[in-house]
């Protein structure tokens, strides 16, 4: 198999100048250091993503296909391609126009920017399923959150001995409860899958200007997106934003159980190394979601889920 080529500030360059002219001389330089050559800066109005594998490529078609069909339903902007084609064969890039606004690692997230969410979150459930399967988006099963508490009681412990974790603080995920979260059939809709911080542009307001990283989206379960959002933005605002949302008790609860499990498995796993090297700061990163994914939330102090398959409705 022929190794694809590393790209470099050269390639980049010259690549920009034969979308934008010859006379072009940009500015690039690598969106994160560490994160690979993939995405960079162009000046200070374009990001360029190159496809460093075919398999990329394919998910990279497909999300410019997708970001138009979504782009009607959503209120805040994402990302539109100013250019695309392949910067090497069979390796796609898309030239985007910048989303004006910051990180939303690097701002909190306002009340009215909990609403941007909440109409997010409506937005992309509401995006035909069926066009989004013919854009050959795919269907992702539920996980099982019975595996996930395991792996994460075991994370806990191990957490424990070195003080990142208190397992006996009050809030803990029974089996029985397990079984009561479970995802409800036929519930799958569009998932983004990505709801991080990185992926949420937020204004200096606190408004959630637009959202990006669409490539790894999904047909699934929606507590997926609400358990996105409590690592960026806390459980409580993730929680009000997807009652906001119409959500019940039940997927909003998965979902911050989700990402409770998931944040003490992840910083268990880069602690012992047996991550994938991780990017410079990351240790930081996760430390930061634990924290925001375990902030208490009144919603599973005063909700009792009944055992018949029904959705209760927050309180």
């Amino acid at each position: 198999m022929t190794q694809a080529p590393t790209p470099t500030a050269d390639t980049v360059r010259r690549l920009v100048r034969s979308l934008l002219g010859e006379n072009a001389e940009p500015d690039v330089r690598p969106v994160a250091e560490g994160a690979g050559p993939a995405t960079w800066w162009v000046g200070t109005r374009h990001v360029l993503r190159l496809a460093p594998d075919r398999e990329t490529a394919v998910r990279q078609r497909r999300e410019l296909r997708l970001r138009e069909l979504v782009r009607p339903y959503v209120p805040v902007a994402v990302p539109t391609s100013v250019a695309h084609g392949e910067w090497a064969p069979g390796l796609t890039y898309t030239l985007d126009a910048k989303v004006p606004g910051g990180s939303g690692e690097d701002r909190d997230v306002s009340a009215l920017g909990e609403a941007d969410l909440a109409a997010l979150l409506t937005g992309v459930r509401e995006v035909p399923v069926r066009q989004a399967e013919t854009l050959g988006v795919p269907r992702a099963a539920p996980r099982s959150l019975e595996a996930l508490r395991e792996a994460a009681e075991r994370a806990a412990r191990r957490l424990a001995e070195t003080d990142e974790f208190d397992p006996a603080r009050p809030e803990r995920l029974t089996r029985s409860a397990t079984v009561q979260l479970g995802a409800q059939p036929g519930a799958a809709v569009l998932v983004h899958h990505g709801l991080a911080g990185e992926h949420l542009v937020v204004g200096a307001d606190g408004r959630v200007r637009g959202v990006l990283g669409w490539t790894d989206a999904v047909l699934g379960d929606p507590a997926e997106d609400i358990a996105g959002l409590a690592l960026s933005v806390g459980s409580p605002a993730a929680v009000r934003a997807a009652t906001l949302a119409g959500y019940g008790a039940r997927p909003c609860l998965r979902g911050l159980w989700l990402a409770r499990c998931d944040t003490l498995v992840h910083l268990a796993a880069a602690l012992s190394g047996r991550a994938s090297a991780p990017a410079a700061g990351s240790l930081p990163l996760l430390r930061t979601r634990l924290r925001r994914a375990w902030e208490p939330i009144m919603l599973e102090r005063v909700t009792e889920l009944r055992g018949d398959g029904t959705d209760d409705e927050p309180s």
